[in-house]
């Protein structure tokens, strides 16, 4: 993996490795999936066998993008690794550049909502960018100084920049995290900080994602604005973007909006500000194009979006940006960065080009019974189709 120095897109390669290729997208699938169930299966024979058309194309700058709706379709159609399929790729200031659709028994309208699960960790990251560019704290701030009576004196200092790249050395909890919606955002955090549990890696050798970092950092966010983390979510985000699908359900509250792509299922996962949220393909889209493209963040925070940390080239998974991007390169060499997330039976994603001039947005179903590789496969074969 090329840990890039800035956010510009490269160049098309024409050699590639796919074995290797899928492997950097391990964790990235994985940690969103440990939610949801992963799925097996390959596509079937028909759609193996019928010849792709050619795909529709436009210029990008000096790039040529290629829509490939034919492989876009055969990933969508329902088969052992997902029972419904929703798509939704844009070409920002490409005219004709616009495609979304669903296949398969979910929810056929464009605007149906869904739970994102980690990609919720998106917009906590921005939060917390924004807060930094207002003197709040800085990321090299010892989170200790800001939750002095939630971080246990005895540990090594962990900074938000570390908490944001996931290099803080957390481990995993120690309590128990089974309540579902009696937890609290205190209670969680307790899982990683109470007597006996054990303390973070020091010195930290290695970026491990670990979704207690960004509860920590939902508890900062409350602490230094003194508001709730919905109303600083609503107040600096979804309320000047416009996103009126995109919201943090209040505790207890398992209720799915309608129409939402899937029906819901009888009790739903609880994640705050590592994973609560829910929203819809057209609002992630806006989302995605206001954070890439710089209209969320001043020049300096913008920047840390795409800094990739010095532990990022010693990890063995999907490396982390400083601002909590996931990053990869894809086959012909383009550079994609955004997030995956599943809550209760969705597996989803949005990524995007440098700029968010490209950007896909999915969400599927996995069925029962598939494997953890085969959902890696079908994510990195949508986001591969799509930009």
């Amino acid at each position: 993996m090329t840990n890039p120095a800035n956010p510009k897109p490269s160049k098309p390669s024409k050699s590639s490795n796919s074995a290797t290729h899928r492997a950097r997208w391990i964790t990235l699938v994985a940690a969103g999936a440990a939610l949801a169930s992963v799925t097996a299966g390959a596509l079937p024979a028909s759609a193996r066998q019928n010849p792709a058309p050619a795909p529709a194309t436009a210029r990008i700058g000096d790039q040529r993008y290629a829509l490939d709706e034919q492989k876009l379709a055969q990933l969508m159609t329902p088969d052992g690794v997902a029972n419904g399929t929703m798509v939704r790729v844009s070409g920002s200031g490409v005219p004709g550049i616009h495609w979304t659709k669903a296949a398969g028994p979910v929810s056929q309208d464009p605007a149906a909502s869904f739970r994102i699960g980690s990609m919720t960790k998106l917009f906590t990251s921005t939060l917390v960018l924004q807060l930094v560019a207002e003197g709040r704290f800085t990321l090299d701030t010892p989170i200790r100084e800001v939750l002095p009576d939630t971080i246990p004196a005895h540990w090594a200092p962990i900074t938000i920049g570390q908490l944001l790249s996931h290099t803080s050395g957390l481990r995993a909890p120690c309590g128990d995290l089974r309540d579902g919606l009696g937890l609290t955002p205190e209670k969680v955090v307790a899982a990683w900080t109470a007597d006996g549990c054990p303390a973070p890696e020091h010195p930290v050798t290695t970026q491990q994602y670990n979704g207690g970092n960004y509860f920590i950092l939902g508890l900062a966010i409350e602490k230094v604005t003194g508001r709730s983390y919905a109303d600083e979510l609503q107040r600096r985000i979804t309320r000047p973007l416009g996103l009126r699908h995109t919201y943090l359900p209040r505790t207890g509250d398992a209720s799915m909006p309608s129409p939402s792509l899937a029906e819901p299922t009888p009790k739903e996962p609880w994640a705050w500000a590592e994973g609560g949220m829910i929203s819809n393909a057209p609002d992630m889209e806006r989302f995605m194009k206001a954070l890439l493209g710089g209209r969320l963040l001043p020049p300096a925070q913008q920047a840390q979006l795409f800094v990739m940390p010095k532990l990022a080239a010693t990890s063995k998974e999907l490396p982390y940006s400083q601002g909590g991007l996931a990053y990869s390169k894809l086959s012909d060499g383009t550079e994609v960065w955004g997030k995956t997330g599943s809550m209760a039976q969705y597996s989803n994603g949005a990524f995007g080009t440098a700029g968010g001039r490209r950007i896909v947005t999915y969400s599927f179903l996995p069925t029962p019974e598939a494997t953890k590789q085969d959902v890696i496969a079908r994510v990195v074969g949508i986001v591969e189709a799509a930009l």
